[in-house]
């Protein structure tokens, strides 16, 4: 018997004929039910283990998850968390698609690479930070994982987040940068950290975060805003902007929380 023989709904596959189906290794399929990731339900009379249509369906949730770089653990998570399969391959959908239109700029700023290196032609700062692209902050993010990831916020972002398409991005990128323009034009206009501009620019800033990531109150803010001074990255990223930055949004968020909390 074999998958294509008939609806995977009445299949019963050995480890074997799964992997000389679907091409997944013996070892691995042996790995995956060792660690309750994926576990033949069915048995031979002889006691041997038989793969279901309902187990070969979580196989391929657990190999496209794979496919998309996400950790075994990642994918349990998932998987044994809430979600149809449905949903499973809506999510799986959305990964696949932004994952597509990051490649598709990679390849658009390897092209202007070659570019440049067969007329000779130095690049630009901007030219480079095409190849780096948004990715290179993964480690930032697994740092954020691990900091936060038992949080209501983190779990909430990542809820959010994991349905966004690449033009969700791209509006998140539009609405962060319009919120810090506020920040340094504020400053160097020469407003005070406490003044209605700058507490209101603060407040701009707050609200981004809470309309595409997590619920985000004032008291929340204030520990944001604690971190971009005393977290050397977070304090470089202000600064890069505008020197003084950093400490100026800080004023200006807990100016802001101030205001609002005796509202």
């Amino acid at each position: 018997m074999t998958a294509t023989s008939q609806h995977t709904a009445t299949v019963e596959l050995t480890v074997g004929q799964v992997a000389g189906t679907f091409g997944v290794t013996v070892r691995t399929l042996h790995h995956y039910d060792a660690v309750g990731l994926v576990v033949p339900s069915a048995r031979t009379p002889a006691g041997y283990r038989l793969y279901t249509g309902a187990d070969l369906t979580r196989l391929a949730s657990v190999v496209t998850y794979r496919r998309l770089g996400l950790s075994l653990d990642e994918v349990q998570a998932l998987l044994d968390g809430d979600g149809t399969p449905e949903e499973h391959l809506r999510r799986q959908r959305d990964a696949v698609v932004t994952r597509l239109g990051e490649l598709e700029e990679l390849v658009t700023a390897i092209d202007r690479a070659l570019e440049r290196e067969m007329e000779q032609r130095p690049a630009t700062t901007e030219e480079l930070k095409e190849l780096f692209g948004d990715g290179y902050t993964e480690e930032y993010r697994a740092e954020a994982q691990e900091r936060w990831g038992d949080s209501d916020a983190w779990t909430q972002s990542a809820a959010r987040t994991k349905r966004y398409a690449k033009a969700d991005w791209e509006q998140v990128k539009a609405d962060q940068e319009a919120a810090g323009r506020l920040l340094v034009e504020a400053m160097q206009s020469g407003a005070a950290p406490d003044s209605e501009r700058a507490m209101d620019a603060a407040e701009a800033n707050r609200r981004v975060i809470e309309k595409w990531f997590y619920d985000l109150d004032h008291g929340f803010h204030r520990g944001l805003a604690d971190m971009y001074v005393s977290d050397p990255r977070f304090t470089t990223t202000y600064e890069d902007q505008a020197p003084g930055l950093a400490r100026y949004v800080h004023d200006a968020i807990h100016a802001n929380a101030d205001r609002h909390e005796k509202a």
